[in-house]
């Protein structure tokens, strides 16, 4: 069993006043918010602070914040629900982002309709040249993360949004990965849509948000009772939508707190890495402070990712974000990052919670796993 927990990327531990303020929702208070009944009112009036606070902790209105079950759900509803009312167009998105983007635009293609990837550089960067290439074909959307999940490099949406909007295109942003880390404001990125998630923040799975521009004209991912303005039916998880909500206000709050204390874990744990030969990608990049994405050469990373969990620390390999892939990790590739380096990633992703001390047990481990597993593959040559 893990004693120290170093994917905070991936999902975060559920913090104690979310919890709190969940519990009236999972037991006592059980109304259906659309029900007209006092139990109904409480918990439509639950939802509806909830929506409060996800807007304000990124730079929107109430009326913006549409629910979803996740960040999944609502990077598909802003890719298959935008581009299902346009004309023939392309679709445009970077070459590093997560599958639950790239995946629906594939999906969507048609004679019409083809999706490309935005080329992105070596450090992890949006190639801007080459997206001003593709804006030159009549496009219906651009989706580009904010952050990107594994090497935790920042994007220049404000730019991108910039370039996509003088070519008439619409503007999608994945931010799940920088709420929380960086300040997010839906308004000064310029963006018609955003995507945002719960889990990542301390609060609980199984709710997200997409913020649109009231202006835009979106179809629904699921249809039934028509709630969220008849945007995403189904009945609304109350408990979840409440935690969200607190997380949110918990994430800005703790915003200058956790980029100072995640910084220095993060400089800490490089310094050492690069003692050991790592290579760490995106390095020259502007990234978000928590995360250190690295290999070393001949090194398999699952292999190394298997052996830290039972040194006691859980890290998270290349292909962490597909559960059923053992490829190297697409954004590596997108980068040039040569394929067998690729393999070898791990990535280190710190929270509140974790210490310096961590980060010093955690490098002597590193350091004893890669000699036994150099020596186990000298004896094997």
């Amino acid at each position: 069993m893990a004693n120290a927990y170093f994917d905070h990327n991936s999902t975060t531990a559920l913090k104690t006043d979310v919890l709190e303020a969940m519990l009236p929702f999972m037991a006592s208070q059980h109304g259906n918010a659309t029900s007209r009944h006092s139990f109904g009112r409480t918990a439509r009036a639950a939802v509806e602070h909830a929506r409060e606070q996800v807007a304000n902790a990124v730079g929107a209105y109430a009326n913006q914040i549409v629910f979803t079950a996740s960040g999944t759900e609502a990077n598909n509803f802003a890719v298959r629900g935008i581009c299902s009312n346009l004309d023939k167009g392309q679709i445009l998105t970077s070459a590093i982002e997560h599958p639950c983007v790239s995946r629906p635009a594939l999906a969507i293609q048609s004679s019409s309709v083809q999706a490309k990837n935005i080329h992105v550089d070596s450090d992890c960067n949006i190639n801007l040249a080459h997206l001003q290439k593709l804006l030159l074909t009549p496009t219906n959307l651009v989706s580009a993360m904010l952050v990107n999940n594994e090497t935790g490099v920042i994007q220049d949406i404000t730019k991108v949004a910039e370039m996509a909007r003088e070519r008439k295109a619409y503007v999608h942003t994945d931010a799940v990965q920088a709420l929380g880390k960086i300040p997010v404001n839906f308004f000064a990125l310029g963006v018609h849509a955003m995507t945002v998630s719960s889990h990542k923040i301390g609060g609980p799975l199984g709710a997200g948000a997409l913020v649109l521009d009231k202006r835009i004209d979106i179809q629904p991912l699921l249809y039934g009772g028509g709630q969220e303005r008849g945007l995403r039916s189904g009945t609304e998880n109350v408990a979840a939508i409440v935690g969200f909500g607190v997380a949110c206000d918990l994430a800005t709050k703790n915003l200058s707190a956790f980029d100072v204390h995640t910084a220095n874990l993060r400089d800490h744990l490089e310094i050492g890495l690069a003692k050991l030969n790592a290579v760490i990608f995106g390095y020259n990049g502007l990234r978000v402070a928590n995360t250190s994405f690295f290999s070393f050469k001949y090194i398999e990373g699952e292999t190394l990712v298997t052996a830290l969990d039972k040194a006691g620390f859980a890290v998270a390999s290349g292909s962490a974000c597909s559960s059923d892939s053992t490829d190297p990790s697409h954004v590596l590739l997108a980068m040039g990052v040569p394929e067998d380096l690729a393999r070898g990633a791990v990535r280190v992703s710190f929270g509140l919670s974790n210490t310096v001390q961590e980060v010093e047990h955690f490098l002597l481990a590193l350091k004893q796993e890669l000699t036994r597993l150099r020596n186990l593959t000298a004896v094997m040559a």
